[in-house]
């Protein structure tokens, strides 16, 4: 069990934790590799499960499907979007740029070293999830999943129905900023842009957009506020 840092509250990992973590990062990082070198569905979860030296049983213990070894950073979103929300003294609008912030934050982390490397790397990687129709399907399934937990958590701020129009309309103009930041990146992802100003461009358009939608979301920015049908 993970203990307590005695000079705050942040949690300790535990050994059991850190070797699940590790494992987990160790499965997703060698599925990625051998589907960037050999192509999505030429490799099977067995491969991968051997690569790793452990069974497929032990890979679909820590991953539900072969999607989402590669897609891994999307559960811990659908998380941090419901706990984001759920607070109404938070911003819808706001608290969707802060999201996707730490998360360009970390995907670009990996450019630091090796940035020549890196940046082919991700563009092959976004090649890879763009021209495999698993792994589009994939992303479409989960944005579904992203847009229903986000129009729930939305509709039980102001007093709806998770399936009215208004926080229906409001979870898929959210998870619009998503689509924008994938496109963004992708468009500044080049060689010659530093980790840092990357993430300035990519930030720079997702704001832009996030503009857009704050007047439209007005109801949502002031606690306890209530809509009507």
């Amino acid at each position: 069990m993970a203990g307590r840092n005695a000079d705050d509250a942040t949690p300790v990992e535990g050994v059991r934790e850190r070797k699940k973590r590790l494992m987990r990062r160790q499965l997703s990082d060698t599925a990625t590799r051998m589907f960037l070198e050999r192509g999505f569905d030429a490799v099977t979860v067995s491969e991968v499960a051997a690569a790793c030296g452990v069974s497929e049983k032990t890979v679909f213990n820590y991953f539900p499907s072969k999607e989402a070894l590669v897609l891994d950073r999307l559960e811990p979103a659908v998380d941090a979007i419901r706990d984001g929300l759920a607070d109404h003294e938070n911003p819808p609008v706001a608290t969707l740029v802060n999201i996707l912030g730490r998360e360009i934050r970390g995907i670009t982390a990996t450019l630091a070293i090796g940035h020549a490397e890196s940046v082919a790397g991700l563009r092959r990687f976004g090649d890879l999830l763009r021209h495999t129709p698993a792994l589009r399907a994939y992303q479409s399934d989960m944005m579904d999943r992203f847009a229903t937990v986000t129009a729930a958590t939305l509709a039980a701020r102001v007093g709806l129905d998770p399936d009215d129009p208004e926080p229906q309309i409001a979870a898929r103009a959210l998870l619009g900023l998503w689509r924008v930041q994938a496109d963004s990146l992708h468009r500044h992802l080049t060689e010659g842009c530093s980790p840092d100003r990357l993430v300035d461009a990519v930030l720079a358009d997702v704001r832009r957009a996030a503009r857009l939608l704050d007047a439209g979301l007005g109801p949502w920015n002031s606690p306890g506020n209530k809509l009507t049908k």
